[in-house]
């Protein structure tokens, strides 16, 4: 007698729907009041699934998603969601996201979304894959072409507008400002059949591609500059540098520059000219003089020095506490912490170094992750630039400006 099959276990299920429609009606009054944002439903949607691509700005960017679209919504999200014991079995529970690996082609993430469109789910992700820090687009993988066509849905793009003025990835408040969110364009299975992989990802780059580096408002809050911090680490006068920001104003600690942060989200020097009117040149300049960087001299001695949580992460499982305050010391060629005990990471031996949320690194090594959670203040983008400037300047790639984001 043949062994009964295993059933497969469907992703999508009814009880999605009714979470949904809770939450709609909980959250949309309070997201309408702390972010002002308008949200353009998406009238034209009928019952069919769609696969829905927005540009990235705000933690909240996947409710403004779900205020568009009727019906529940599978969202690609980020493995370290899933690593966060109980709380991520309840979220799996509830919506069901798709887990994906940042720092690489992630296999089982596809087989999961394709899952998902054969039982007739919408889903939805951000291609950049990372909140924008500067205002701009960050860098997007071409592999969402060709991840659509095998969907073989049809692909609405959703432009948020405003976002990066009203809460700014290395901000925690939110300003008062306006900002919006509608879908600019559907591309229909029929009208991307014909186009290539590279021009089909030309017109989803192109669609979402949203740049605050310009006035489009003003955005007000007395404390506009805090923690700008997480964000510049490079000062026009000095270099390589560590900052503070105190209420609309940020510092250089190194040479004491200070910037004004303006509603306009304009840059204004106090006490002297500064040349960037954006962040998103001051963005520019500091990937252009990360890529010039000669990082053999840096590898004697730390080029930074701070405090910070260690932990391990067991993927779609939890955190393993290593050390609560640990010395990190970031060389040239490595990451090194010290604590109860020593651990040093070479870039050699490191497959990959990402930024989470505002301020967490993780650190790929050896079949492992590792995560660092420093203070409020710490800026956890220079691990990730230092780290793919050494790559590209090991393997004599200097050409290559992609530093992570």
């Amino acid at each position: 007698m043949e062994p009964k099959k295993k059933k497969t276990q469907k992703w999508t299920k009814f009880r999605h729907r009714i979470v949904r429609n809770l939450l709609f009606l909980l959250l949309v009054p309070y997201i309408k009041w702390k972010y002002h944002v308008k949200v353009e439903r998406y009238k034209e949607q009928g019952k069919r699934p769609y696969l829905i691509l927005m540009n990235h700005q705000t933690p909240f960017d996947q409710f403004f998603v779900g205020m568009a679209f009727r019906g529940p919504i599978y969202y690609v999200a980020s493995e370290d969601l899933f690593s966060k014991g109980w709380v991520s079995s309840v979220i799996r529970f509830l919506v069901a996201p798709i887990p994906i690996k940042k720092q690489t082609t992630d296999v089982r993430a596809i087989m999961n979304c394709l899952k998902v469109a054969r039982e007739g789910g919408t889903i939805a992700m951000a291609p950049e894959g990372n909140r924008t820090f500067s205002g701009k687009p960050v860098h997007m993988n071409a592999a969402v072409a060709p991840l659509a066509r095998k969907l073989n849905m049809p692909i609405a793009l959703l432009r948020i507008e405003g976002g990066y003025g009203v809460q700014p990835r290395w901000g925690d408040t939110v300003r008062k400002g306006k900002m919006r969110a509608y879908v600019s364009r559907v591309l229909e299975p029929e009208e991307y059949k014909s186009l290539s992989d590279e021009e089909l990802f030309a017109e989803i780059r192109d669609g979402l591609n949203v740049d605050e580096g310009c006035v489009c408002g003003e955005f007000y809050h007395k404390r506009n500059a805090e923690y700008m911090e997480r964000m510049v680490y490079v000062c026009p006068d000095c270099g390589l540098s560590t900052f503070e920001s105190h209420r609309d104003i940020v510092t250089c600690k190194k040479c004491g520059k200070q910037i004004r942060y303006l509603p306009t989200k304009e840059l204004q020097g106090v006490g002297s000219d500064f040349p960037f009117r954006f962040l998103t040149e001051w963005w520019d300049y500091q990937n252009d003089f990360v890529n010039s960087l000669d990082l053999t001299p840096l590898c004697a001695e730390p080029i930074w020095r701070e405090t910070s949580s260690f932990s391990e992460v067991i993927p779609y499982k939890n955190k393993v506490s290593i050390e609560k305050e640990a010395t990190v010391l970031l060389y040239g060629d490595r990451i090194v912490i010290e604590g109860k005990e020593h651990y040093e990471f070479r870039f050699d031996e490191v497959s990959a170094v990402t930024v989470l949320g505002r301020n967490k690194v993780n650190i790929y090594f050896e079949k492992r992750i590792y995560q660092l959670k420093g203070p409020k203040p710490m800026n956890a983008l220079k691990y990730v630039n230092i780290f793919h400037r050494y790559c590209n300047q090991k393997k004599g790639d200097d050409n290559v400006r992609f530093l992570g984001l």
